[in-house]
């Protein structure tokens, strides 16, 4: 639902816009904008598996080259 306010007789536009935007906060439509602005779409079942896979390539990267001593352990706390 679009929301309008229309210029009253004799109203200064810093008024009109004041109204406005007072309308606006209102409604919540600043809001609901604000909170799916950044909205990330959840990862399909190919792209999961594509991640999973490439997770566990770049796994058994990293201890092959661990294996071969040019890369060292990582310790996570």
């Amino acid at each position: 639902m679009p929301i309008e306010v229309r210029k009253k007789e004799k109203e200064s536009p810093q008024s009109l816009l004041r109204r406005f935007s007072r309308r606006i906060q209102q409604s919540g439509v600043l809001l609901k904008v604000r909170r799916s602005r950044f909205y990330a779409t959840p990862p399909t079942k190919r792209q999961k598996r594509l991640g999973a896979l490439r997770r566990i390539e770049v796994q058994k990267e990293r201890e092959k080259l661990y294996k071969l001593g040019k890369l060292e352990r990582e310790f996570r706390r």
